[in-house]
């Protein structure tokens, strides 16, 4: 029995929403970014990302999350597509053989230009 101006709480009806898709969307978007310092091994997830967001939009299951895991996968791949242009354009320019026509002026392009990749010296 309830008092007078108070309501009992009824606990809710239907299946409760499942928003695995879109938390794993936007997991992988946002784990994506820096994984593209690791050689570019975010540029797969983030594909993955965007895959699972649009498949969670496109079945209404959780909407807020599907949004921003198709935005933070998207972003990931920009930033990774252009990353990948501009390296590979860069090093295009330095196996340009009328700039610097021997393998020595070559060597010395990539060693001005990618300071981080040093030569390994393997037994």
């Amino acid at each position: 029995m309830t008092m007078p101006g108070y309501q009992t709480r009824t606990p809710p009806r239907g299946v409760p929403e499942r928003r695995g898709l879109a938390t794993a969307s936007l997991a992988l978007g946002l784990a994506g970014l820096p994984g593209l310092l690791l050689c570019g091994a975010g540029l797969p997830a983030a594909l993955i990302g965007l895959v699972l967001g649009v498949i969670a939009l496109s079945r209404g299951t959780g909407r807020g999350l599907a949004i921003a895991g198709i935005v933070c996968s998207a972003v990931t791949l920009a930033v990774g597509t252009v990353s990948i242009i501009w390296l590979l354009s860069k090093a295009a320019e330095c196996a340009d053989t009328h700039r610097y026509p021997d393998d020595f002026a070559r060597r010395q392009c990539i060693d001005r230009t990618f300071p981080f990749a040093e030569e390994s010296h393997a037994p």
